[in-house]
């Protein structure tokens, strides 16, 4: 109704005007102070006014509501509007535009599949020569072979971490949720990263309850553990560190705290840590750092219905905590 009114706003000061001018025409002619007629004229064209106001209001009235509110699907933008020449105008224009947007959104679609599946089949390449670089490294000398491990290691978590973030993209056809055993995933995720605890001197120390269960997808459960693994040994590494994984209980979640003993986030770069790319003062000390893992693992949680909290001090280590709600799934 608002906008209804903004629009007829130069009609009603043209009509007041003219309603002012007729009562001053008929004292510059001289003819007297024919109130009577002067009123009758006055009603008789508001009368009139009103009734156009009305008809114009009930013919453009979807058209205006429309107008004023927000459509909820991009669908709604292209029901009628009305049978008036104005609102079936409107309505072509907006059908032209959604066939021009979904034809966008289709090319742009086919364009981002086609990515994803190159994507995965590069990775999935660049898998075999690397696993050919390290049966050909292991008869090498000992330090000329732990340094090459060493750089085979990080190519491979980097293209894990590239075909994860393809994935996500399509994240609700690529995952399954079930019960899962929280001690089992966590010694798979330590076993994946053993050659990281062992060249980085740091310990893992498992302490999570045999029945603890949570209801996720294992496969991402075991991604995310991965990205946190391989931060807080980074950020950890020196003789004698330790990384320790605890179960807790909460009330209706259950929860997977890893607990480093590393060189910890200033208080200043907490906000950000889970922003793509962003590394902080502490990681551009690292140059392995890439500003991607904790990121992925907020979205992966997110995605699961699942939380993420953190916890750190400088100087003493870092606390990321994966929260599980009992017995629940993603909407």
């Amino acid at each position: 109704m608002r906008l209804f009114w903004k629009g007829q706003l130069p009609l009603l000061l043209f009509y007041s005007l003219q309603m002012a001018l007729v009562p001053l025409l008929y004292w510059l002619t001289g003819e007297g102070r024919p109130f009577a007629i002067v009123a009758y004229g006055l009603l008789l064209s508001t009368v009139i006014l009103s009734g156009y106001l009305l008809y114009r209001y009930a013919v453009y009235r979807e058209l205006y509501r429309r107008l004023s509110g927000s459509a909820a699907e991009l669908n709604e933008l292209i029901q009628p509007l009305g049978d008036a020449p104005l609102p079936e105008a409107a309505h072509e224009l907006l059908q032209s535009y959604y066939r021009q947007v979904q034809e966008m959104l289709n090319r742009h679609h086919s364009r981002q599949e086609q990515h994803i599946t190159f994507i995965n089949r590069w990775v999935h390449q660049m898998k075999t020569p690397l696993s050919v670089i390290q049966l050909t490294v292991q008869e090498l000398d000992e330090p000329a072979a732990d340094s090459i491990l060493e750089e085979l290691d990080r190519l491979q978590k980097g293209l894990e971490m590239v075909l994860y973030t393809s994935r996500l993209d399509n994240f609700e056809h690529d995952f399954t949720l079930a019960p899962v055993s929280l001690l089992g995933v966590v010694r798979d995720a330590v076993a994946d990263n053993r050659k990281l605890f062992i060249r980085k001197r740091v310990f893992p120390d498992i302490r999570v309850d045999e029945d603890s269960s949570v209801y996720t997808d294992k496969k991402w459960l075991r991604f995310m553990l991965g990205q946190l693994i391989t931060n807080a040994v980074n950020y950890s590494a020196g003789v004698g560190r330790t990384v320790t994984f605890s179960s807790l209980a909460r009330e209706e979640a259950v929860l997977l705290e890893i607990r480093d003993e590393g060189i910890g986030i200033n208080k200043e770069d907490l906000r950000r840590v889970f922003q793509p790319y962003y590394t902080g003062f502490r990681g551009r000390q690292y140059k392995e750092s890439t500003g991607m893992g904790l990121y992925l693992v907020k979205e992966v949680a997110d995605r699961l219905g699942h939380q993420v909290e953190l916890e750190s001090q400088p100087g003493q280590g870092t606390t990321v905590r994966l929260v599980f709600p009992r017995a629940h799934a993603p909407s």
